[in-house]
């Protein structure tokens, strides 16, 4: 597992959101940052699949280091 930061260029509303219990959001100005673990590449792949097809755009996805 490996905990993620997915930045999205937009406001996800709480329904959206509502579709990854598992991650943390964080609103920003004119942005959204979830945070949480995935399981694997498959998981992560998922979760930016499903963003896309609601339209929303992927900023940038970071790996968090464990430590």
């Amino acid at each position: 597992m490996s905990k993620m930061v997915i930045r999205v260029d937009a406001e996800l509303s709480a329904e959206l959101l509502g579709a990854f219990p598992h991650l943390v959001p964080r609103h920003h100005r004119a942005s959204t940052t979830i945070t949480g673990t995935v399981a694997d590449q498959q998981e992560l792949q998922g979760v930016l699949n499903l963003l896309t097809s609601l339209g929303v755009d992927v900023v940038e996805v970071v790996t968090i280091p464990e430590g």
